[in-house]
């Protein structure tokens, strides 16, 4: 189960690891090189895990950093390709995911508005563009991009 090469001990190739199976998977998604998932939730669950939570070693904080810049690609991705194929409820899935990584990045909100209004949900657009600009203000004392403001503008005053 562990090879060693001089002082280092590494898994051996034989033994699977779930990081790297999500991993690829993710890789996959953000390059468009897989169709999307028939079982979809198995994966946004899978892209929702926090890489080792509960452990503190600084060699984390790099690694952390880098999954969960994978992991929002790729939400962010998949929501994008669901809505595309007008599967709306995994796109909102992958989207409202994408958000809990970081609830502060734009995009996976910027995605639910799409898809709200895709779906013909004006109203809930309005609301979690609402919401969404009410976070930042809090937060950062700052507006939604000119981008997303666009998506209601003509909707209602905003």
């Amino acid at each position: 189960m562990i090879d060693s090469v001089g002082q280092r001990l590494m898994l051996s190739p034989s033994i699977g690891v779930d990081l790297h199976d999500v991993w690829e998977s993710a890789r996959q998604v953000i390059a468009g090189l897989s169709p999307l998932p028939a079982v979809w939730d198995r994966l946004v669950e899978d892209l929702s895990q926090q890489l080792l939570p509960g452990w503190e070693e600084d060699w984390l904080a790099l690694e952390r950093e880098r999954w969960d810049q994978m992991r929002l690609y790729a939400l962010e991705s998949l929501a994008q390709q669901f809505q595309s194929a007008s599967q709306y409820l995994p796109a909102l899935q992958a989207a409202l995911a994408a958000t809990a990584v970081d609830p502060i990045r734009e995009t996976p909100h910027r995605i639910l508005v799409e898809v709200h209004l895709a779906e013909g949900n004006v109203a809930s657009a309005i609301k979690r563009y609402r919401d969404y600009r009410r976070f930042l203000q809090r937060e950062l004392r700052v507006a939604p991009s000119p981008q997303m403001t666009q998506l209601v503008r003509n909707l209602t005053p905003t």
